[in-house]
Protein backbone atom coordinates (compact mmCIF):
# COMPACT_ATOMS: atom_id res chain seq x y z
CA UNK A 1 0.00 0.00 0.00
CA UNK A 2 2.71 2.50 0.94
CA UNK A 3 4.39 1.95 -2.44
CA UNK A 4 1.25 2.90 -4.38
CA UNK A 5 1.15 6.40 -5.85
CA UNK A 6 -1.91 8.60 -6.39
CA UNK A 7 -2.73 7.14 -9.80
CA UNK A 8 -2.42 3.59 -8.47
CA UNK A 9 -4.84 4.38 -5.65
CA UNK A 10 -7.30 6.05 -8.00
CA UNK A 11 -7.15 3.06 -10.33
CA UNK A 12 -7.58 0.53 -7.52
CA UNK A 13 -10.58 2.44 -6.15
CA UNK A 14 -11.98 3.13 -9.63
CA UNK A 15 -11.97 6.86 -8.92
CA UNK A 16 -12.90 8.92 -11.96
CA UNK A 17 -12.85 12.62 -12.73
CA UNK A 18 -15.75 14.93 -13.59
CA UNK A 19 -18.98 14.91 -11.62
CA UNK A 20 -17.91 11.73 -9.82
CA UNK A 21 -15.39 13.79 -7.81
CA UNK A 22 -18.26 15.66 -6.18
CA UNK A 23 -20.29 12.48 -5.81
CA UNK A 24 -17.42 10.84 -3.90
CA UNK A 25 -17.19 13.90 -1.66
CA UNK A 26 -20.70 13.09 -0.43
CA UNK A 27 -19.56 9.51 0.44
CA UNK A 28 -22.82 8.11 -0.96
CA UNK A 29 -22.42 4.72 0.76
CA UNK A 30 -22.98 6.50 4.09
CA UNK A 31 -26.09 8.43 3.02
CA UNK A 32 -28.36 5.43 3.57
CA UNK A 33 -27.64 5.94 7.28
CA UNK A 34 -29.67 9.14 6.86
CA UNK A 35 -32.42 7.67 4.67
CA UNK A 36 -33.13 4.51 6.66
CA UNK A 37 -34.02 6.14 10.02
CA UNK A 38 -36.35 8.70 8.39
CA UNK A 39 -38.04 5.92 6.42
CA UNK A 40 -38.52 3.69 9.47
CA UNK A 41 -39.73 6.51 11.72
CA UNK A 42 -42.24 7.58 9.07
CA UNK A 43 -43.45 4.01 8.47
CA UNK A 44 -44.01 3.60 12.23
CA UNK A 45 -46.00 6.83 12.19
CA UNK A 46 -48.10 5.56 9.28
CA UNK A 47 -49.59 2.97 11.62
CA UNK A 48 -51.08 5.85 13.64
CA UNK A 49 -51.64 8.72 11.18
CA UNK A 50 -51.75 9.38 7.45
CA UNK A 51 -48.38 10.53 6.18
CA UNK A 52 -47.67 14.22 5.64
CA UNK A 53 -45.43 13.87 2.58
CA UNK A 54 -44.07 17.45 2.56
CA UNK A 55 -42.86 16.93 6.17
CA UNK A 56 -41.44 13.52 5.26
CA UNK A 57 -39.59 15.01 2.26
CA UNK A 58 -38.22 17.92 4.30
CA UNK A 59 -37.02 15.59 7.07
CA UNK A 60 -35.43 13.19 4.59
CA UNK A 61 -33.64 15.91 2.63
CA UNK A 62 -32.43 17.64 5.81
CA UNK A 63 -31.06 14.37 7.23
CA UNK A 64 -29.19 13.58 4.02
CA UNK A 65 -27.76 17.10 3.88
CA UNK A 66 -26.54 16.87 7.48
CA UNK A 67 -24.94 13.46 6.83
CA UNK A 68 -23.25 14.73 3.66
CA UNK A 69 -22.04 17.86 5.48
CA UNK A 70 -20.64 15.72 8.29
CA UNK A 71 -18.72 13.72 5.68
CA UNK A 72 -17.32 16.96 4.24
CA UNK A 73 -16.27 18.22 7.67
CA UNK A 74 -14.51 14.87 8.07
CA UNK A 75 -12.73 15.35 4.74
CA UNK A 76 -11.73 18.91 5.60
CA UNK A 77 -10.52 18.47 9.19
CA UNK A 78 -8.66 15.21 8.54
CA UNK A 79 -6.79 17.04 5.77
CA UNK A 80 -6.08 20.08 7.97
CA UNK A 81 -4.72 17.82 10.71
CA UNK A 82 -2.53 16.01 8.19
CA UNK A 83 -4.29 12.67 8.66
CA UNK A 84 -5.37 12.21 5.02
CA UNK A 85 -2.77 11.58 2.32
CA UNK A 86 -2.86 10.47 -1.30
CA UNK A 87 -2.65 6.87 -0.04
CA UNK A 88 -5.64 7.16 2.34
CA UNK A 89 -8.39 4.63 1.68
CA UNK A 90 -12.04 5.17 2.53
CA UNK A 91 -12.12 8.93 2.06
CA UNK A 92 -13.66 10.97 -0.72
CA UNK A 93 -10.13 11.92 -1.77
CA UNK A 94 -11.36 15.15 -3.32
CA UNK A 95 -8.73 17.26 -1.56
CA UNK A 96 -5.67 15.02 -1.48
CA UNK A 97 -6.16 13.23 -4.81
CA UNK A 98 -8.44 15.45 -6.91
CA UNK A 99 -7.10 18.85 -5.91
CA UNK A 100 -10.37 20.40 -4.73
CA UNK A 101 -9.72 23.39 -2.48
CA UNK A 102 -10.17 22.66 1.25
CA UNK A 103 -12.06 25.95 1.56
CA UNK A 104 -14.46 24.78 -1.13
CA UNK A 105 -15.17 21.57 0.79
CA UNK A 106 -15.70 23.50 4.03
CA UNK A 107 -17.93 26.01 2.27
CA UNK A 108 -20.08 23.24 0.79
CA UNK A 109 -20.44 21.63 4.22
CA UNK A 110 -21.59 24.92 5.76
CA UNK A 111 -23.92 25.51 2.81
CA UNK A 112 -25.52 22.09 3.28
CA UNK A 113 -25.97 22.88 6.97
CA UNK A 114 -27.62 26.16 6.00
CA UNK A 115 -30.15 24.46 3.71
CA UNK A 116 -30.84 21.85 6.42
CA UNK A 117 -31.57 24.69 8.86
CA UNK A 118 -34.11 26.21 6.47
CA UNK A 119 -35.81 22.84 6.10
CA UNK A 120 -35.76 22.55 9.89
CA UNK A 121 -37.51 25.92 10.20
CA UNK A 122 -40.28 24.65 7.92
CA UNK A 123 -40.64 21.48 10.01
CA UNK A 124 -40.76 23.54 13.22
CA UNK A 125 -43.43 25.90 11.86
CA UNK A 126 -45.55 22.87 10.95
CA UNK A 127 -45.00 21.05 14.25
CA UNK A 128 -43.14 22.47 17.26
CA UNK A 129 -40.06 24.61 17.87
CA UNK A 130 -38.69 21.98 20.25
CA UNK A 131 -37.52 20.24 17.08
CA UNK A 132 -35.17 23.20 16.51
CA UNK A 133 -33.35 22.54 19.79
CA UNK A 134 -32.95 18.83 19.04
CA UNK A 135 -31.87 19.58 15.47
CA UNK A 136 -29.31 22.15 16.62
CA UNK A 137 -27.78 19.66 19.06
CA UNK A 138 -27.66 16.98 16.36
CA UNK A 139 -25.96 19.34 13.90
CA UNK A 140 -23.47 20.41 16.57
CA UNK A 141 -22.49 16.81 17.15
CA UNK A 142 -22.28 16.31 13.37
CA UNK A 143 -19.69 19.10 13.27
CA UNK A 144 -17.89 18.00 16.43
CA UNK A 145 -17.61 14.45 15.14
CA UNK A 146 -14.42 15.47 13.34
CA UNK A 147 -14.32 19.25 14.00
CA UNK A 148 -13.36 21.15 17.12
CA UNK A 149 -10.37 20.61 19.43
CA UNK A 150 -11.44 17.11 20.58
CA UNK A 151 -13.06 15.26 17.64
CA UNK A 152 -15.47 12.54 18.75
CA UNK A 153 -14.36 10.34 15.84
CA UNK A 154 -10.90 10.07 17.38
CA UNK A 155 -12.27 8.61 20.64
CA UNK A 156 -13.91 5.28 21.61
CA UNK A 157 -17.32 7.01 21.62
CA UNK A 158 -17.74 7.68 17.89
CA UNK A 159 -19.92 4.63 17.25
CA UNK A 160 -22.23 5.37 20.18
CA UNK A 161 -22.69 9.05 19.27
CA UNK A 162 -23.31 8.31 15.58
CA UNK A 163 -25.73 5.49 16.35
CA UNK A 164 -27.69 7.56 18.84
CA UNK A 165 -28.08 10.71 16.76
CA UNK A 166 -28.37 9.11 13.32
CA UNK A 167 -30.53 6.24 14.55
CA UNK A 168 -32.61 6.87 17.66
CA UNK A 169 -32.90 10.66 17.39
CA UNK A 170 -33.78 10.76 13.68
CA UNK A 171 -36.31 7.93 13.99
CA UNK A 172 -37.85 9.69 16.99
CA UNK A 173 -38.10 13.05 15.19
CA UNK A 174 -39.44 11.44 11.99
CA UNK A 175 -42.17 9.74 14.00
CA UNK A 176 -42.95 12.79 16.12
CA UNK A 177 -43.41 15.29 13.29
CA UNK A 178 -46.06 13.00 11.80
CA UNK A 179 -47.96 12.13 15.00
CA UNK A 180 -46.96 14.88 17.49
CA UNK A 181 -46.39 12.08 19.99
CA UNK A 182 -43.71 9.57 20.94
CA UNK A 183 -43.93 6.04 22.34
CA UNK A 184 -41.49 3.70 24.03
CA UNK A 185 -42.00 1.14 21.23
CA UNK A 186 -40.59 3.63 18.71
CA UNK A 187 -37.47 4.00 20.84
CA UNK A 188 -37.15 0.21 21.04
CA UNK A 189 -37.42 -0.16 17.27
CA UNK A 190 -34.73 2.50 16.83
CA UNK A 191 -32.15 0.40 18.68
CA UNK A 192 -31.25 -2.13 15.93
CA UNK A 193 -30.98 0.74 13.45
CA UNK A 194 -28.73 2.70 15.83
CA UNK A 195 -26.62 -0.42 16.35
CA UNK A 196 -26.10 -0.93 12.62
CA UNK A 197 -25.21 2.72 12.07
CA UNK A 198 -22.62 2.33 14.84
CA UNK A 199 -21.45 -0.82 13.05
CA UNK A 200 -20.70 1.22 9.91
CA UNK A 201 -18.39 3.45 11.94
CA UNK A 202 -16.79 0.45 13.63
CA UNK A 203 -16.17 -1.17 10.25
CA UNK A 204 -14.56 2.06 9.06
CA UNK A 205 -12.31 2.11 12.12
CA UNK A 206 -11.33 -1.55 11.72
CA UNK A 207 -10.26 -0.83 8.15
CA UNK A 208 -8.28 2.25 9.24
CA UNK A 209 -6.96 0.77 12.48
CA UNK A 210 -3.23 0.89 11.73
CA UNK A 211 -3.31 4.35 10.17
CA UNK A 212 -5.44 5.74 13.00
CA UNK A 213 -3.06 4.28 15.57
CA UNK A 214 -0.09 5.99 13.91
CA UNK A 215 -1.99 9.31 13.87
CA UNK A 216 -2.80 9.24 17.57
CA UNK A 217 -6.46 8.30 17.43
CA UNK A 218 -7.95 6.18 20.19
CA UNK A 219 -10.96 4.49 18.59
CA UNK A 220 -12.62 1.43 20.06
CA UNK A 221 -11.10 -0.64 17.23
CA UNK A 222 -7.64 0.39 18.44
CA UNK A 223 -8.50 -0.40 22.05
CA UNK A 224 -9.83 -3.87 21.17
CA UNK A 225 -7.31 -4.68 18.44
CA UNK A 226 -8.33 -6.03 15.05
CA UNK A 227 -9.45 -9.47 16.26
CA UNK A 228 -11.37 -8.05 19.22
CA UNK A 229 -12.98 -5.34 17.05
CA UNK A 230 -14.17 -7.93 14.54
CA UNK A 231 -15.70 -9.94 17.39
CA UNK A 232 -17.38 -6.79 18.67
CA UNK A 233 -18.73 -6.09 15.18
CA UNK A 234 -20.14 -9.61 15.15
CA UNK A 235 -21.82 -8.95 18.52
CA UNK A 236 -23.40 -5.78 17.12
CA UNK A 237 -24.79 -7.68 14.14
CA UNK A 238 -26.19 -10.41 16.40
CA UNK A 239 -27.75 -7.80 18.69
CA UNK A 240 -29.46 -6.04 15.76
CA UNK A 241 -31.00 -9.22 14.33
CA UNK A 242 -31.86 -10.66 17.75
CA UNK A 243 -33.65 -7.49 18.86
CA UNK A 244 -35.97 -7.76 15.86
CA UNK A 245 -36.80 -11.34 16.84
CA UNK A 246 -37.52 -10.23 20.41
CA UNK A 247 -39.73 -7.37 19.23
CA UNK A 248 -41.69 -9.74 17.00
CA UNK A 249 -42.23 -12.07 19.96
CA UNK A 250 -43.38 -9.14 22.12
CA UNK A 251 -45.72 -7.81 19.41
CA UNK A 252 -43.77 -4.57 18.98
CA UNK A 253 -42.95 -5.49 15.38
CA UNK A 254 -45.05 -7.58 12.94
CA UNK A 255 -44.04 -11.10 11.91
CA UNK A 256 -43.20 -9.60 8.51
CA UNK A 257 -40.14 -7.99 10.08
CA UNK A 258 -38.40 -11.35 9.88
CA UNK A 259 -37.59 -10.40 6.28
CA UNK A 260 -34.60 -8.46 7.65
CA UNK A 261 -32.85 -11.86 7.60
CA UNK A 262 -32.44 -11.32 3.86
CA UNK A 263 -29.61 -8.94 4.76
CA UNK A 264 -27.61 -11.77 6.37
CA UNK A 265 -25.43 -12.58 3.32
CA UNK A 266 -23.99 -9.05 3.39
CA UNK A 267 -23.48 -9.30 7.16
CA UNK A 268 -21.62 -12.61 6.89
CA UNK A 269 -19.59 -11.26 3.97
CA UNK A 270 -18.41 -8.30 6.04
CA UNK A 271 -17.08 -10.50 8.83
CA UNK A 272 -15.38 -12.90 6.42
CA UNK A 273 -13.62 -10.14 4.49
CA UNK A 274 -12.41 -8.45 7.68
CA UNK A 275 -10.98 -11.75 8.92
CA UNK A 276 -9.12 -12.44 5.66
CA UNK A 277 -8.05 -8.89 4.75
CA UNK A 278 -4.86 -7.26 5.99
CA UNK A 279 -4.64 -3.91 4.22
CA UNK A 280 -7.25 -1.10 4.07
CA UNK A 281 -7.73 -1.78 0.35
CA UNK A 282 -8.36 -5.49 0.99
CA UNK A 283 -10.86 -4.64 3.73
CA UNK A 284 -12.77 -2.06 1.66
CA UNK A 285 -15.41 -4.63 0.56
CA UNK A 286 -16.12 -5.39 4.23
CA UNK A 287 -16.88 -1.72 4.81
CA UNK A 288 -19.19 -1.81 1.79
CA UNK A 289 -20.96 -4.95 3.02
CA UNK A 290 -21.51 -3.38 6.43
CA UNK A 291 -23.10 -0.29 4.88
CA UNK A 292 -25.22 -2.54 2.66
CA UNK A 293 -26.33 -4.51 5.72
CA UNK A 294 -27.63 -1.29 7.25
CA UNK A 295 -29.36 -0.32 4.00
CA UNK A 296 -31.03 -3.66 3.29
CA UNK A 297 -31.90 -4.36 6.94
CA UNK A 298 -33.37 -0.90 7.48
CA UNK A 299 -35.26 -0.80 4.19
CA UNK A 300 -36.77 -4.24 4.79
CA UNK A 301 -37.68 -3.31 8.36
CA UNK A 302 -39.56 -0.26 7.07
CA UNK A 303 -41.22 -2.33 4.33
CA UNK A 304 -42.37 -4.90 6.91
CA UNK A 305 -44.17 -2.14 8.82
CA UNK A 306 -45.75 -0.91 5.58
CA UNK A 307 -46.95 -4.46 4.83
CA UNK A 308 -48.54 -4.59 8.27
CA UNK A 309 -50.40 -1.39 7.40
CA UNK A 310 -51.58 -2.53 3.98
CA UNK A 311 -52.57 -6.15 4.58
CA UNK A 312 -55.68 -5.37 6.68
CA UNK A 313 -56.89 -3.15 3.84
CA UNK A 314 -56.73 -6.07 1.41
CA UNK A 315 -58.78 -8.47 3.55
Amino acid sequence: MTNMNKKDIQSALNERKGWQVWWRLLRPHTLTAAFVPVFIGTMLASLEESINFPLFSAMLFASILIQAATNMFNEYYDYVRGLDTEQSIGIGGTIVRDGISPKTVLGLALGFFGIAILLGVYICIATTWWIAAIGAISMAFGYLYTGGPYPIAYTPFGEVVAGFFMGTVIIGISYYIQTLSLSISVLFVSLPVAILIGAILLANNIRDLEGDKQNGRNTIAILLGKRGAIQFLKVLFIAAYSSVGIYIALGILPIWSAIVLLALPKTIGAIQVFKSGDTPLEMMPAMKYTAQTNTIFGFLLGISILIQLLIPLSI
